[in-house]
């Protein structure tokens, strides 16, 4: 089981990162949690606590968790003490900067991924 634990649904996920994935099982979206700039740790371990118990309604699963970088933090170290193997994509960005019709800079930043990284 590999659970996508990311604000990037699988679907839009690219051929070779899904192939990269599914070499640990059966993919799974959980979508990342909306986070307020503004939540205190109370909320954030809230938070926590309730993503941890829906990964932990899988056996032995394999996720992939990127996001807010606090809840991301917490959660992964528990998700490891817990003896998960929790990882992250890695990408290599490609930015190309240009003028539109209008004059105004345009920035459009392509993902090209490299596989995956355990924590």
């Amino acid at each position: 089981m590999f659970i996508n634990l990311s604000n990037h649904a699988l679907q839009n996920w690219s051929p070779k990162q899904k192939e990269e994935a599914v070499k640990y099982g059966e993919l799974i979206d959980l979508p990342f949690p909306n986070i307020s700039p503004y939540a205190d740790s109370v909320e954030i371990d809230r938070l926590v606590e309730k993503y941890f118990n829906k990964v932990m309604e899988y056996h032995n699963p394999v996720v992939m968790l990127q996001g807010e970088f606090i809840f991301t933090f917490r959660l992964a170290t528990k998700l490891k003490a817990a003896g998960i193997k929790v990882v992250a994509g890695r990408s290599e960005r490609i930015v190309v900067e240009s003028v539109n019709s209008e004059g105004i800079p345009v920035k459009k930043s392509e993902f090209h991924f490299a596989g995956f990284m355990e924590y």
